[in-house]
């Protein structure tokens, strides 16, 4: 005699199930069971795929945009560390009617608190510094300077994706900060 509580069980074979009385229902609940195992088998390997998914050390090496997408960054090794500098900017030089430099001219780093760096072209001006690799897909002990507001802030990068790097500015402790996206 089958009973409903039998079905229950994941360890019964489908040739047991088949030996039951009322066959519709059991053939039914068979096919159920067959997909949420292949559901859980499913997400079980997508689990195990993200896991197995961690960063080496140089995966952040090349060129990132921005969030806004106005700029690339080119991140690089510098004297073991990772430092990296802006290799493009979709307004490289000053537009007509600019009130902060010539029209035509490059974008120099005017906001800058050293007035000595504040003739340096935007172009080529290194804004991520001193990064070393922590493990578990994180970058951190560096610092980053935005040459919008002139301020340069501690940093934490964090490797989302092959395509998605997290880079986070705070001035004292990470919680008081800002995390800005940057992709591929």
């Amino acid at each position: 005699m089958c009973h409903r509580d039998e079905y229950a069980s994941l360890f019964w074979t489908i040739r047991k199930w088949r030996g039951c009385k009322w066959n519709m229902r059991g053939g039914y609940m068979v096919k159920n069971i067959i997909k949420k195992a292949m559901a859980i088998l499913l997400l079980s390997f997508f689990f195990a795929a993200a896991v197995a998914w961690a960063a080496n050390r140089d995966d952040i090496l090349g060129v990132w945009n921005n969030e806004e997408k106005d700029g690339r960054i080119e991140i690089f090794k510098c004297d073991g560390k990772y430092c990296g500098k802006i290799v493009w900017a979709k307004e490289p030089n000053y537009p007509a009617g600019s009130k902060e430099g010539t029209t035509g001219t490059p974008r120099l780093d005017h906001k800058n608190p050293d007035h000595a760096k504040r003739s340096m072209p935007i172009l080529g001006l290194q804004i991520v510094n001193n990064f070393s690799f922590a493990g578990e897909n994180e970058w951190k002990g560096g610092t980053v300077y935005d040459p919008k507001s002139g301020h340069t802030y501690r940093g934490k990068m964090t490797l989302i994706s092959p395509n998605q790097l997290n880079l986070r500015g705070y001035m004292g402790i990470p919680l008081f900060g800002r995390t800005t996206t940057w992709t591929r």
